[in-house]
């Protein structure tokens, strides 16, 4: 165990040196500095020429949106057209048919929304070409128009009065070749080296030890799991996801997987501190966030070694800790570590079974999700931890009694009303969608439908609660996972999940970019003995303190009716 908790301590610092020096990286490349990636300037300056884009326009930030929002539309399109087409389309040796048009509607979504919640499995409903160019190209477009969206905000923050804030185009294009791309490339060349399939030839005939034939898929599976990481994707090239063992084959690999999947958004708080010459600010931004996460982590870490305590009543021995549903050649700590890192950022990839998962764990892995800010995506995480510094900053000036401001801005009625939106959005959909779907179970079991609700749950009580509560949970914050006891491919959840992908990804890129327009357009205000410090300890700790208030007020009765519930039912 003490090997393992080691291996858990040099993940993270590693993890960590690499996002510092990422963090300077992003900085250079985007306030226009040398940088050591302007060799890619050529592919970049044809891109845009073929396009016809201009980078030298700036754009305010209603146009930014107009451009993150129009080309989305047209990537949904593509996607979905492409998945209920997909057995006529190459590259597809295996024969795998098309998909349903309400499965194509919430796959689709999920990709775009860098959600990547699977209502299907990998070898039989996708194929190599909706894997490759629907799939792995979302998961490149969808993590960059989270980086660019951010851009606006990090823009909007430096200047002290203006409307030009960069180009959309600009950020999207270099958020790909200067990071997103080169970065996929080592990380898939390290998977492919460690045994992980890159071929494209169609399944594979295998005698087991047994003398079973079993056929195994594979396919060019290491550049995906590269990007599915990196870009905080976590849709996996196998239904099992990295719990598979070709996509997840040894120790390296889930090391690799660990730390790719929590460098950019670790880099890009401390890029925000390089890019506006603001080191301290990120360092209580980075002060929060890691807090924050350190509060989920140590309880499920804890739950998981110490073992199921149903288990332990009928005297068996759990000397390796709670091992339903985990590969044996991770262990219960790291994946504990997994499961707690892959929910505070939007990553969703597995390396076990969460339905297996000790109650606790379950519960910390939902509020992860349901805060949504520690760490969180690609761009988008400190998007929604933004909306919770116009809150606090809000709360602290009315304390103090003066006017709130922020880096020179004063917060009005305006901003407030759209953070206080968004803020309410999450947990309204959320719960809004777990109390549907519970009425419909109750009211409506035998509702002739693809699958009949009363066939969802394979687990009844707290549990199946919690099925249903994690699957809105991980909708919302474009998680992706799931407690996979719930039977999700079917009409409702398609559909229903898919609405809420699209609430939970677009409005809260909107609401906190137009906030950091609207302040940017501000007129600027000197600071003054008066004015709220924002790179103190102080501060974070009121961050901090909005964040749980308002996720506690919000979720607590929910999961005391599923995880907590469950937990004390065990003892």
């Amino acid at each position: 165990m003490n090997t393992e908790l080691l291996g858990v301590i040099f993940t993270y610092l590693l993890t960590l040196a690499i996002a510092i020096v990422l963090g300077k990286h992003i900085a250079r490349v985007f306030k226009g500095e040398k940088n050591w990636l302007d060799f890619m300037s050529p592919v970049e300056r044809f891109i845009f020429r073929f396009s016809g884009i201009d980078t030298k326009r700036e754009m305010n930030w209603k146009q930014h949106l107009y451009a993150l929002l129009t080309i989305n539309s047209i990537w949904l399109i593509y996607a979905f057209v492409c998945l209920i087409s997909q057995a006529h389309l190459p590259l597809n040796p295996d024969g795998n048919p098309n998909q349903t048009p309400d499965l194509a509607f919430n796959t689709a979504i999920s990709f775009l929304t860098n959600t990547n919640m699977q209502d299907y499995s990998g070898e039989s409903l996708a194929t190599y070409f909706t894997q490759h160019f629907v799939f792995m190209f979302l998961h490149f477009a969808s993590a960059a128009t989270g980086i660019a969206a951010l851009l606006v905000v990090f823009r909007a923050l430096k200047d002290k009065v203006t409307d030009k804030l960069g180009n959309f185009w600009d950020y999207f294009v270099k958020s790909i070749t200067r990071i997103l791309l080169p970065i996929s490339f080592v990380i898939a060349v390290i998977l492919a080296f460690n045994g992980m399939p890159t071929s494209y030839k169609g399944k594979d005939t295998v005698i087991g030890m047994q003398g079973d034939t079993v056929h195994v898929s594979r396919g060019p599976v290491a550049a995906m799991v590269a990007i599915k990481h990196l870009g905080t994707n976590g849709g996996g090239w196998f239904g099992a996801n990295s719990a598979h063992p070709l996509e997840n084959p040894n120790y390296l690999t889930n090391t690799t997987e660990l730390v790719a999947q929590l460098i950019i958004p670790i880099a890009l708080v401390f890029a925000l501190g390089f890019y506006l010459n603001k080191k301290k600010f990120s360092y209580v931004i980075y002060g929060v966030m890691t807090v924050g996460t350190l509060l989920f982590l140590l309880p499920t870490i804890a739950a998981e070694v110490q073992g199921n305590p149903a288990i332990a009543k009928l005297g068996v021995s759990q000397t390796t800790g709670a091992m339903e549903g985990k590969e044996v050649r991770f262990g219960p700590l790291n994946t504990a570590y997994w499961c707690i890192m892959t929910t505070v950022t939007s990553t969703g990839s597995t390396n076990s079974m969460h339905d297996s998962a000790m109650p606790i764990s379950g519960a910390m892995m939902m509020m992860g999700m349901m805060v949504n800010a520690f760490y969180g995506g690609c761009g988008v995480g400190f998007l929604n931890f933004y909306i919770f510094i116009i809150i606090a900053v809000f709360i602290s000036g009315l304390m103090v009694g003066r006017t709130p401001e922020f880096f020179g801005r004063k917060i009005e009625a305006r901003e407030m009303k759209i953070a206080s939106l968004i803020a309410l959005l999450h947990p309204f959909i959320i719960l809004v969608g777990t109390a549907l779907s519970s009425y419909v179970l109750v009211h409506f079991p035998n509702a002739n439908w693809s699958v009949k609700p009363s066939a969802w749950l394979n687990n009844p009580g707290y549990h199946g609660f919690s099925e249903m509560l994690y699957q809105y949970s991980s909708a919302a914050a474009n998680n992706g996972s799931g407690f996979a006891g719930l039977t999700a491919n079917n009409l409702f959840w398609n559909i229903s999940t898919g609405i809420v992908m699209i609430l939970g990804r677009f409005l809260p890129i909107i609401g906190p970019v137009a906030i950091a327009g609207i302040l940017a357009n501000k007129k600027f205000v000197p600071e003054s003995a008066g004015t709220l410090k924002s790179d103190t300890s102080t501060f974070g700790i009121m961050i901090y303190a909005v964040i749980i208030i308002i996720a506690a007020l919000a979720f607590f009765p929910a999961l005391a009716l599923g995880p907590i519930a469950e937990h004390f039912s065990l003892k």
